[in-house]
């Protein structure tokens, strides 16, 4: 009803897609629109959204979002209230259905994945206009959902299925039981390709006690390596690949790393590839402002970072990156049938 009004009262000429509003017509809407949307409709809110309209008007479209998303601020403050049942302003650690010797586990795995993505520059600080901005909220308000599908818990990096199988994947990594990895205990994850290079990588730059890696630094190389595609797990693995720190990757980070994905083919019998292809290929893939040189940023807005780190770190993406045209007409085939 609010985008009706809106839209009927707009105050022409209509400058490009956007209609505008100036604040006679803005004043107006506020008043056909009723108590629920009165505090929306003020001079310091039209003043807000005022720019450069040589009539003095605001953006209708830009309006009606600002308006939306105080409602969706609203709402999610209202969400978390319902789990302060007395009422007193705050939220407290409640794990219902979990094992008391698990609880500190699970609000770690939790809280760890706010603080790797909304704390990049790792200060321990996240501002909660950042926690209400992202999207973290609503995969935790969906786990109200008693009758949620055991797919979409586990799909879930907050619901009790996922933090476990996160949980017991360090378990069954820990050989020796003395609750740290060592590197050659993490080499087993996943597929057990990862090279033993970039391995090496990791523990030389993420925080480490007496060589070995704790779960707080566990959970933050399971974030990097199961979203790849993200800024913030990007900048996470581009540090790792920046052997010479120097803000960017040149031909020699890229032959460091590859060179293990070489020697790994040859020890499972293949036929290793060249570098030189492989080399540019990736420049290719990328296409960086300097075309000697791959920075962080390159990498984001490329949209291939993630394939390019994956093929420099682990020998089974590698094997999928290079027999991917093989790969699809399978896939394709199998959703055909």
């Amino acid at each position: 009803r609010l985008w009706f009004l809106l839209d009927q009262h707009h105050t022409p000429p209509i400058v490009g897609e956007d209609q505008m509003i100036n604040y006679e017509d803005f004043l107006k809407v506020g008043a056909e629109a009723g108590k629920k949307c009165k505090q929306f409709f003020t001079a310091m809110v039209f003043c807000k959204l005022s720019q450069t309209d040589p009539y003095g008007r605001i953006s209708i479209m830009q309006f009606f979002n600002y308006v939306m998303r105080k409602v969706w601020l609203h709402q999610t403050r209202i969400g978390l209230s319902l789990y302060d049942v007395a009422g007193q302003g705050y939220l407290k650690e409640s794990l219902n259905g979990l094992e008391k010797s698990f609880y500190s586990f699970y609000v770690c795995t939790a809280v760890r994945k706010f603080f790797f993505f909304l704390d990049p520059m790792r200060t321990g600080r996240i501002k909660i206009q950042d926690i209400l901005a992202c999207s973290f909220l609503d995969d935790l308000l969906e786990l109200r959902d008693e009758e949620l599908s055991k797919e979409m818990q586990e799909s879930n990096w907050f619901s009790a299925p996922s933090a476990l199988r996160v949980y017991g994947q360090y378990l069954n990594l820990d050989k020796d039981h003395n609750g740290m990895l060592s590197k050659e205990e993490l080499a087993r994850y996943g597929t057990g390709t990862l090279t033993e290079v970039f391995l090496d990588r990791v523990f030389q730059e993420c925080l480490t006690y007496e060589g070995e890696m704790d779960y707080k630094t566990y959970l933050d190389f399971v974030l990097a390596l199961e979203n790849r595609r993200e800024p913030q797990s990007l900048r996470y693995l581009f540090r790792i690949l920046d052997v010479q720190h120097k803000g960017y990757l040149n031909v020699f980070s890229l032959n460091f790393f590859f060179r293990a994905i070489q020697e790994q083919m040859k020890l499972h019998g293949q036929e290793p590839v060249s570098f030189h292809d492989v080399k540019d290929e990736i420049f290719d893939m990328v296409k960086p402002k300097d075309p000697l040189h791959l920075t962080l940023q390159d990498l984001i807005q490329s949209g291939k970072g993630d394939t390019v780190v994956s093929i420099l770190i682990d020998l089974n993406d590698f094997w999928t990156y290079e027999n991917r045209e093989y790969l699809v007409p399978d896939t394709a085939e199998e959703s055909e049938i």
